[in-house]
């Protein structure tokens, strides 16, 4: 996909972040395009987290020009978050699962919670997500009866129920054995091919490297395009 084919999702330029009134990062530039994949790597506390959670409005944004989609993101009010979080899906390191109904209850709770109201839509977009991911065998299964992988693939229809442009994901490999790991990236990569954009946060070089993608080092208070820096597959 060309460049100018493809519409901006966010626009970070000169950006300072603070978390408990300490500098996270400064100076700081980011760009995200439709179907692209980007990794932020960087040690831990180095901002990466903290930089993901601005773009859906957890965390403010103190300093320099931040637009996610069309909104300006140092003046959005409350108003408009929730509006904003219907168009990012969130994939946690923990799951995060509500582990007292079935994984077709978690799911439903989601959009029931979003504003969606028809049965046959909500019936409808569950089928559809769980389907996206290969789960669609396992929708009154329990999560305590779901294997890790199986789980973050339930995370990961959760994420997808609202048919969102962006995919947020913080070390969605983080609790997984290296080969279910594996599989959960190339799921998100083939989920970016079909047109959703996807930033990762991730400590593991090695999928990285298997599965590429643009790549930001967070060091030092700064955002780095590391990737014409990295060796080749």
């Amino acid at each position: 996909m060309e460049e100018q084919e493809r519409q901006l999702l966010i626009n970070y330029r000169g950006v300072e972040i603070l978390r408990d009134e300490q500098v996270v990062l400064r100076d700081a530039d980011f760009t995200l395009y439709s179907g692209e994949f980007v990794y932020l790597v960087g040690l831990v506390g180095s901002g990466k987290s903290t930089l993901m959670k601005t773009f859906y409005a957890d965390v403010p944004v103190h300093g320099g020009e931040a637009r996610v989609f069309d909104t300006d993101m140092r003046k959005i009010r409350r108003r408009e978050i929730p509006l904003l979080r219907r168009r990012i899906g969130i994939v946690f390191q923990d799951f995060q699962l509500l582990t007292d109904r079935s994984v077709q209850k978690n799911l439903e709770f989601v959009l029931r919670a979003t504003g969606w109201k028809s049965r046959s839509e909500i019936d409808g977009r569950v089928t559809k997500a769980l389907q996206q991911v290969g789960m669609e065998t396992k929708a009154y299964r329990m999560p305590h009866e779901l294997s890790g992988g199986e789980q973050q693939r339930v995370v990961i229809a959760r994420a997808l129920l609202n048919s969102p442009q962006i995919i947020l994901a913080d070390e969605p490999t983080g609790n997984l054995d290296p080969q279910t790991g594996k599989q959960i990236v190339a799921l998100l990569h083939e989920i970016c091919r079909a047109g959703t954009a996807v930033v990762m946060t991730t400590h593991n070089h090695y999928l990285v490297k298997e599965f590429p993608g643009r790549v930001m080092l967070c060091n030092d208070k700064r955002i780095t395009d590391i990737t014409d820096t990295l060796p080749a597959k």
